[in-house]
């Protein structure tokens, strides 16, 4: 499935249809003064596409209009992804949330935590107890993210040539034993930081099902949800559908960069083949129409269209706070991560899940899980409203505008049952 279609009256799903319009005057200005190339927004409720518009360019050099079939880079929409293949195994019973990640990737029984000193001369200590699958699923392992720029552990991991991308020629099963010597930048389960842990994860998931990362999310999700345009390449045949990657020129202002940001900006962007490295925390592409079918399984409780993918009390389990303690992000989190939008959140195992919206300060339900992108990407689940969200674009970092704030307030307005 790659090009969604409003079917249904809006009305009938509860939306006031005049609302809408909110949205794409919102967003087109966006457009219009050079901010974003196009972008695309995609609402469901009921099981039913009650919105879907885009506006702008995939390709600004090319002039090719943002279409609904676009392909764009998912970066971290892919964890969910990831984290779902995990769970997956864990129903077969092959690993518990409890196990060292050391069972699987034996390089991570070596690994040390980082407690002073420079990244020239990294003064480092024992792990006071291993690294575990939930501390993976949680991002409470001590893994980063090098792109970070906020500490030690991160340049160390720059050092390395772990930033937007992984040294060349460099496998995921290299990547781990690479990031399983590097110093860990607190002791598993103490702390919440964003990085490499769900790469780590896919890892897992090789390890223990004997396939491939592609081939295991071909047969056991992406096969079977009809996710036809979803792969860590894009096919030749697909090549016309691929939306090109911006970054903001220092006037902010994203028009003009063309191929050579993308090129600039992540060298090891997937193209026409399939990569060396499979990263399970953000080397899928896709389409909306397919992120919303994966998105409604969840929505769903682990089923869609008569497949079920997983348990639903295993999605429950999912989607509820993990963090120690009833943690939220903004206490539990590193500073990067330590913002007002992420008030009133938690996190689950592969999701953000929101725990008070009034504190949130932004319009929305409690029990709501969600992620976004690198490329300014975002999608959310309601299960209390029953409704579900996609947003696409192709802009590095995500952190470029409030686009999901605003997304959801003007979403949210939109309805009037």
């Amino acid at each position: 499935m790659s090009n969604p279609q409003v079917t249904a009256d809006p009305s009938s799903l509860g939306f006031d249809p005049s609302r809408f319009a909110r949205i794409d005057d919102h967003f087109r200005p966006y457009v219009d003064d050079g901010r974003l190339p196009g972008w695309q927004v995609a609402i469901m409720r009921h099981g039913q596409l009650a919105y879907e518009s885009t506006y702008g360019l995939r390709n600004i050099a090319e002039g090719t209009e943002w279409s609904t079939d676009t392909i764009v880079r998912m970066f971290s929409m892919t964890k969910p992804i990831t984290s779902v293949a995990a769970m997956i195994l864990y129903e077969e019973g092959r690993f518990q949330l409890k196990d060292p990640v050391s069972k699987f990737i034996p390089s991570f029984g070596e690994s040390r935590v980082y407690r002073s000193g420079s990244f020239v001369a990294p003064v480092t200590e024992a792990l006071t107890e291993p690294m575990r699958i939930w501390h993976l699923l949680t991002h409470t392992s001590g893994l980063t993210y090098g792109f970070h720029n906020n500490h030690v552990t991160d340049a160390l991991y720059r050092q390395a040539g772990f930033e937007w991308g992984m040294p060349k020629g460099m496998d995921l099963e290299g990547a781990c034993d690479a990031w399983a010597a590097l110093p860990l930048a607190f002791q598993p389960g103490s702390e919440w930081l964003y990085g490499v842990s769900t790469d780590v994860l896919g890892r897992v998931v090789e390890v223990i099902s004997g396939q491939s990362l592609d081939e295991f999310f071909r047969e056991r999700i992406l096969d079977p949800l009809g996710m036809t345009d979803t792969e860590f390449w894009v096919d030749p045949s697909k090549q016309d559908r691929f939306a090109e990657l911006y970054f903001p020129k220092p006037t902010g202002n994203a028009r003009g960069d063309g191929p050579s940001a993308n090129a600039a900006v992540m060298p090891s962007a997937p193209l026409d083949k399939k990569p060396t490295m499979l990263g399970g925390g953000g080397g899928l592409c896709g389409t909306a129409a397919d992120y919303l079918r994966f998105a409604q399984m969840l929505l769903n409780g682990g089923e869609l269209d008569g497949v079920r993918i997983l348990g639903s009390r295993t999605v429950d389990y999912m989607t509820r706070n993990h963090l120690p303690g009833g943690a939220e992000l903004e206490a539990f989190g590193r500073p990067l991560f330590a913002e007002t939008e992420f008030s009133g959140m938690g996190f689950g195992l592969g999701f953000s899940v929101e725990l008070e919206s009034a504190e949130h300060k932004i319009i929305g339900s409690e029990g709501s899980f969600a992620w976004g992108g690198a490329a300014s990407t975002a999608f959310w689940v309601d299960p209390h409203e029953d409704l579900i969200a996609v947003f696409l674009t192709q802009l590095l970092p995500s952190s470029t505008y409030p686009i999901r704030g605003l997304l959801q307030q003007l979403v949210y307005q939109s309805l009037a049952d």
